[in-house]
């Protein structure tokens, strides 16, 4: 039977044996999704990189801005347009 490694798992494989499968994948999945490349609000250039939880910095426009700890959210106006949509 072979082993199927997804992009996320390597990344917890640091943690070895400790902690359960269950907390590493869902620690995976988030980490996977920070790491993302991330589109600017202002540029829509996709070169947004994390600087700490919350504070996001676009290297093109050099825009600093905040938004969700791991995602970079859409704006609220933008959001609700595509709700109503559905």
């Amino acid at each position: 039977m072979e082993k199927v490694h997804l992009k996320h798992e390597k990344a917890i494989k640091r943690f070895g044996v400790r902690y359960g499968r269950t907390i590493k994948r869902k620690l995976g999945l988030i980490e996977a999704q920070q790491r993302a490349a991330h589109q600017c609000p202002y540029c829509r250039y996709k070169k947004v990189s994390r600087k700490s939880a919350g504070i996001w910095h676009c290297a093109k426009c050099d825009a600093t801005f905040t938004s969700r700890a791991y995602t970079v959210a859409k704006p609220a106006a933008v959001r609700e347009e595509v709700t109503k949509e559905l």
